[in-house]
C-alpha cells in the first residue's frame, strides 16, 4: 500500500491560498473595526465583480477535493465531505478575519460563502469519483506504475510545471538564487559589523555562453525525467512519462511567456540554444531510460549540482524585474509572486527529497 499524495498537495495548495489572500503582507494595523463586522454585512456586498465570484468559488474547489480525497484514502469515508468542508470554511473564515488588519484587503461575507461553496463542490467531486470507482482505478494504476514510496516524487513532478510559470533567466533554469541571496544579505546586514563578513566577489558574474545555456536547458529537462526514473522501473512507462514531462515543460514555459509579455511572445524564449537543449535533454533521457532506480537517484544529484552551479554563476537580467509585473493575468496565475519562490526552491526540495529517500532505503537495508 502506498501513501496518498493528496495530503502534501492539499498543504501546498492551502499555503497558496494563504499567500494569495494575505498578499502583500504589509501595513498590518488595527483599524478600529470589529473582526466579525463583515459577517453582518448585507448580501451581496456593494463592490463585487464576476471575476471575484469565479475566483473565490473555483479557488477553494481543489482544496476541498484534495482534503476529501486524502480523507477517503485514509479510511474516513463518511466524514470526508463534512471534514473537508469544515476545514475549507475555517481557513476562509480565518483569512477573512485577518484581512480586517490589512488596509489593502477587504473581507467579504460573499467571499466566505463562495469559498465554502467551492470547498463543498470539490469535496463532493472527490466523493462522487470514489463512488464511481475512479479513485480505486487510479490507486490500481499507481500501484502498477509507481513505487510504493513515490509520493514525494509525484508531488514534486506535479509542482514542476507550476514552478516554470514564473519566467526564469534560462528555460527550465530553476533555482537561480545566488545573486538575489547576496543582495538580500547585503541589504539585511547593512549598517552592521557583520557586513564585512560577507565574501567579496572579485569578478562580476558573467552571462552564460550559448553552449552553457544549451547545457542548462538540457539538464533542466533531464532532472524531472531522472526523478520519474527513480519511481518507475518499466522502460515503456518511463518513455511515456518523459514525453509527458517534455510537453508539460514546454507548454508551461510558453504559457509563462505569454502571460508575462503577451500572447505574441509565447515562443520568444525558444531560441536556437533552447531548441537544441530540449532535444539534447530528450536524447539523454532516452539513453538513460534503462538506468536502475538507485543509479537514477545518484545521477539526479549530480545533474542538479551541475545545473545549479552553472545557473548561479551567471547573473539574472534586470529586464525581468521591469516586465514581470506588467501582465495582470500573469500576476494572478502565479499567486502574486509565490510562483517565484516555487521556482527558486523546487531544485533544492528535490535534492533534499532524493537524499532523504536514499537515507531511508539505506537504513531499511
Amino acid at each position: 500500500m502506498h501513501k496518498t499524495s493528496a495530503w502534501p498537495l492539499a498543504l501546498v495548495y492551502a499555503a497558496l491560498i494563504i499567500f494569495a489572500s494575505l498578499f502583500p503582507f504589509m501595513g498590518w494595523r488595527d483599524q478600529g473595526i470589529s473582526p466579525e463586522v463583515f459577517l453582518r454585512a448585507p448580501l451581496p456586498p456593494p463592490y463585487w465583480t464576476g471575476f471575484d465570484v469565479v475566483t473565490n468559488g473555483v479557488g477553494y474547489a481543489p482544496l476541498g477535493f484534495l482534503l476529501a480525497l486524502a480523507l477517503l484514502r485514509t479510511g474516513r469515508g463518511l466524514l470526508a465531505v463534512p471534514l473537508a468542508l469544515a476545514a475549507g470554511t475555517l481557513l476562509s473564515l480565518l483569512l477573512e478575519f485577518l484581512q480586517i488588519y490589512l488596509p489593502q484587503r477587504v473581507p467579504s461575507n460573499l467571499d466566505l460563502v463562495l469559498n465554502m461553496a467551492g470547498a463543498l463542490l470539490g469535496a463532493l467531486s472527490a466523493a462522487l469519483l470514489e463512488h464511481w470507482g475512479a479513485i480505486d482505478r487510479w490507486s490500481r494504476f499507481r500501484n502498477r506504475w509507481f513505487a510504493p514510496d513515490a509520493r514525494g516524487a509525484l508531488v514534486l513532478l506535479a509542482l514542476w510545471p507550476w514552478a516554470l510559470l514564473f519566467p526564469a533567466a534560462e528555460p527550465f533554469g530553476l533555482g537561480q538564487v545566488l545573486e538575489r541571496l547576496e543582495g538580500a544579505l547585503v541589504e539585511l546586514l547593512a549598517g552592521t559589523p557583520f557586513l564585512d563578513w560577507l565574501p567579496v566577489r572579485e569578478t562580476p558574474l558573467q552571462p552564460l555562453s550559448p553552449v552553457a545555456e544549451l547545457l542548462c536547458v538540457a539538464l533542466g529537462l533531464l532532472v524531472p525525467c531522472l526523478l520519474a526514473y527513480g519511481m518507475v522501473r518499466h522502460i515503456g512507462r518511463r518513455v511515456v512519462l518523459v514525453l509527458i514531462i517534455a510537453v508539460a515543460g514546454v507548454g508551461a514555459t510558453a504559457l509563462s511567456a505569454a502571460l508575462s509579455y503577451g500572447p505574441a511572445h509565447a515562443w520568444a524564449w525558444l531560441g536556437l540554444p533552447a531548441r537544441v537543449g530540449i532535444w539534447v535533454g530528450l536524447v539523454l533521457a532516452a539513453l538513460l531510460v534503462a538506468l536502475p532506480q538507485r543509479a537514477s537517484a545518484v545521477l539526479l544529484l549530480l545533474v542538479l549540482a551541475i545545473q545549479l552551479g552553472l545557473l548561479n554563476d551567471a547573473p539574472t537580467s534586470a529586464y525581468f524585474a521591469q516586465t514581470l509585473l506588467t501582465w495582470e493575468q500573469g500576476r494572478f496565475i502565479r499567486f502574486y509572486g509565490l510562483g517565484q519562490w516555487l521556482g527558486w526552491l523546487w531544485p533544492y526540495a528535490t535534492l533534499v527529497y532524493v537524499l532523504l529517500r536514499a537515507s531511508r532505503r539505506s537504513h531499511a537495508s
